[in-house]
């Protein structure tokens, strides 16, 4: 069975090279102001959902927390192994697969790390898993660009030139997704890759939130935990508790 895009980009080196200028600091001020925000006691275990190559996670951890990361790609996972102590420890696990049970006191999942599968019943199966790892009283931050503003301002055609490698960047929306393709030459060998991410609109969070026992707590816009306006936050930043049943 062939591979779905994000077995592919996500694994692959040039995804790192693409994406080098990723802002630390920003990454850093988002993560600092939501934790002002949640006021986690320092003796809570945190779920870092997608973690890439550890970035937010290792940041956590610096703030004192007992932190562990989950990713599909082995590769980021072999990556941020290094930065491994006893209170921070990394996995290769698959979002829609249940990872511990009641043990979480906070997952995050951030940065767009979420709408890459096919169907809505794959996505509401990724909360569900999200909702049982967390405790009664566990809380889940889900981070997603702000679907309107980008179909709205979407630019389809750039070229980004990054350690002499042209990538030549189209951006469509199809069926209801973004869909990015990422051609390039290096090595005298072309790549071809895809990014194709769900545009969920506030509606599609609510339902989905409300199948997998969910409750919105809060609704932010941007890192700097402004108010969601729907046509000109650059994000959607959600608070969620365990819906009571």
């Amino acid at each position: 069975m062939s591979k779905k895009w994000y077995e592919n980009w996500f694994n692959s080196p040039y995804y790192h090279i693409l994406y080098h200028q990723r802002n630390d600091e920003e990454a850093e001020y988002f993560l600092s102001n939501l934790l002002n925000h949640l006021s986690p006691q320092l003796d809570c275990r945190l779920l870092d959902i997608a973690c890439g190559r550890g970035r937010h996670s290792i940041y956590l951890n610096k703030k004192g927390y007992n932190v562990t990361g989950i990713d599909l790609s082995y590769a980021n996972i072999k990556h941020a192994k290094q930065f491994e102590n006893e209170r921070l420890k990394f996995f290769v696990h698959d979002m829609r697969y249940l990872f511990y049970i009641n043990y979480f006191d906070i997952a995050f999942n951030l940065f767009t790390s979420f709408g890459y599968f096919d169907t809505e019943k794959d996505h509401v199966n990724a909360l569900k898993a999200f909702q049982k790892s967390l405790k009664s009283d566990g809380v889940l931050v889900l981070d997603y660009f702000n679907s309107r503003k980008i179909v709205q301002n979407l630019t389809q055609q750039e070229i980004k030139h990054i350690d002499g490698i042209d990538f030549h960047i189209n951006k469509k929306v199809i069926g209801g997704s973004v869909v990015k393709s990422i051609a390039f030459e290096h090595k005298r060998t072309d790549f071809l890759f895809k990014e194709e991410v769900k545009a969920f609109s506030l509606s599609d969070f609510e339902r989905m939130f409300e199948r997998s026992g969910f409750e919105i707590t809060a609704m932010f816009g941007d890192y700097s935990l402004n108010e969601f306006d729907e046509n000109n936050s650059d994000r959607i930043i959600f608070i969620c508790k365990k819906a009571n049943v």
